[in-house]
């Protein structure tokens, strides 16, 4: 997929990316959005791969205290783990890659990521960046800078799969390369970068020294 470039490591974004939980989502936040007089529709387009607390803090609502909020909204997501599946192919590319070479980086708090990962059947990675680690949320880069360094390797030298224009940006303003997972999108989004539908098709494969490389299998 690039065919003159290898990596160090790999980050991974994690709804949208590695598991599918957009029907959670729906669920917590639309009744979120209906309670505050919100349109559900509307708002739900806002909340993928950013914080909670600062989405809830863009929308500025009156009386509304966003960090409460945002523990209440976590409260909701740990209990509600129905319809979460991980993207096809994705457990036997991720352990397919060496573990010190990649790392979870989400917007979800890490109590809530553990959750979902279990519930994907997924294992979490050594190194894992999550949203009580930063003090900026994507789209700031903090949390990919933060994940290359705990990996011992340079933003600018690692590919992120990501599926959200937040996490997107981020990765940019990282330095990184990007792999936009489309998974769970109902209307093409514009982006420079290459797109995958799932992991069954590639692979990362390491050279005998050096860089991974991310290449289609077939």
């Amino acid at each position: 997929m690039f065919p003159d470039r290898g990596f160090d490591a790999f980050l991974f974004d994690m709804d949208g990316t590695l598991l599918n939980s957009i029907a959670v989502a729906e669920r917590v936040w639309g009744n979120w959005a209906i309670r505050h007089g919100l349109d559900p529709v509307a708002f739900l387009r806002t909340i993928h791969g950013v914080r909670a607390i600062e989405t809830i803090t863009a929308l500025q609502l009156p009386g509304v205290d966003p960090l409460a909020e945002a523990v209440a909204i976590n409260e909701l997501e740990l209990e509600d783990m129905e319809g979460i599946e991980a993207i096809a192919g994705v457990v036997s590319f991720l352990e397919a890659l060496p573990a010190d070479r990649w790392a979870i980086v989400t917007s979800a708090p890490r109590q809530l990521a553990e959750r979902r990962l279990a519930a994907a059947g997924l294992v979490p990675p050594a190194v894992m960046v999550a949203s009580e680690d930063v003090s900026r949320g994507k789209p700031a880069p903090d949390c990919f800078l933060l994940a290359a360094e705990r990996l011992g390797v340079r933003a600018d030298r690692c590919v992120v799969f990501e599926d959200a224009p937040a996490g997107i940006a981020a990765a940019e303003a990282a330095g990184a390369a990007v792999v936009v997972v489309t998974t769970t999108h109902t209307h093409p989004l514009e982006t420079p970068h290459p797109g995958i539908a799932h992991y069954e098709h590639i692979a990362g494969r390491p050279r005998t020294e050096g860089p991974l490389d991310l290449w289609h299998r077939g």
